[in-house]
């Protein structure tokens, strides 16, 4: 048994897209293939990941590999399929090292500098432990971003999920988390990235105990096959996350608010949004609305531009 790390380049020339696949040239081929069935995380190089300190270059997200298949566009090219649902942004961004030295261990040489060698690799097998002691620290808990309030689940939603469990006498993970804490996972990232701060409304409101009253909405629903991913994630107040979730307002791949032709009193909602109509979006690009999750919201709600 094994598991895996792949690095992921915002400016990367490989059709990417980590929730729903990755791209691969042959080379890394018998690599990914024992990856299979396996979970991975994805590794950021340091100029990916801003300049704040704990930001050196880590792990960000956790996704289990379903399949690979050919890339029959560019010949020598794969794309390793990520199994549905199974993708989650860290809520604690992990960097490489820990204080006794790097969580993979082929990172560091002898002196304690990293291995630039074996960084640079872009598929990495690892070994159960050293995957379990990064998310470990991916999902470990803060009081930092809890909600104000803990919501009663809707029926339809409430569906039974199996437990993310870390067995750390065989150090294997033996299944996903269950919703509700991939729920809350989600909602930390979302509202971190961006400042606990409402996307439309541009309003920033913190409760008496210290808590943000913003909430994580998913662009593209969990049960339309929408990932935990934060680029898939957009803080929104409650009338406007209502708002959202109904394709009343929506935006463009810039950023720009949408209000749709199906509102009848357009006034009244523009009164609740911005006034120049630009949303308040993440400062980090690797942060913001991905364009597949706007175009999927749009299309779906019938939001034309």
């Amino acid at each position: 048994m094994a598991n895996g790390v792949l690095l992921h380049r915002m400016d990367s020339a490989y059709d990417d897209l980590p929730s729903s696949h990755y791209h691969f040239p042959k080379m890394y081929l018998s690599r990914v293939e024992r990856l299979v069935g396996e979970w991975i995380v994805y590794y950021v190089p340091v100029k990916d990941t801003g300049t704040s300190k704990d930001r050196r270059g880590g792990y960000k997200a956790i996704a289990q590999i379903d399949r690979i298949e050919s890339d029959d566009s560019k010949p020598g090219h794969y794309y390793a399929r990520m199994v549905t649902g199974s993708y989650v942004t860290f809520p604690n961004f992990v960097p490489i090292r820990h204080a006794n030295g790097f969580f993979e261990k082929g990172l560091g040489n002898s002196d304690g500098r990293v291995n630039s060698g074996y960084a640079v690799a872009a598929v990495r097998v690892i070994s159960p432990q050293e995957f379990n002691s990064i998310v470990h620290l991916g999902f470990a808990e803060t009081a930092t971003e809890l909600p104000r309030y803990e919501p009663e689940p809707l029926p339809e939603m409430d569906e039974p999920q199996s437990e993310f469990i870390y067995d750390f006498d065989r150090q294997v993970v033996t299944s996903i988390q269950n919703r509700a804490t991939r729920d809350a996972s989600f909602r930390r990232v979302v509202v971190s990235a961006y400042d606990k701060t409402c996307a439309i409304t541009g309003l920033r409101l913190i409760n008496g105990g210290g808590r943000a009253e913003v909430e994580a909405a998913h662009i593209k629903p969990v049960e339309h096959g929408g990932p935990d991913d934060v680029r898939n994630g957009i803080a929104l107040s409650g009338t406007v996350h209502w708002m959202f979730d109904r394709g009343l307002i929506g935006l463009t791949d810039a950023g720009d608010i949408l209000i749709s032709r199906k509102v009848n009193d357009v006034s009244q909602v523009a009164s609740l949004i911005k006034a120049d109509r630009k949303a308040s979006l993440p400062a980090r690009p690797e942060q913001r609305p991905h364009p597949a999750f706007l175009h999927w919201h749009r299309d779906y709600h019938g939001l034309g531009l």
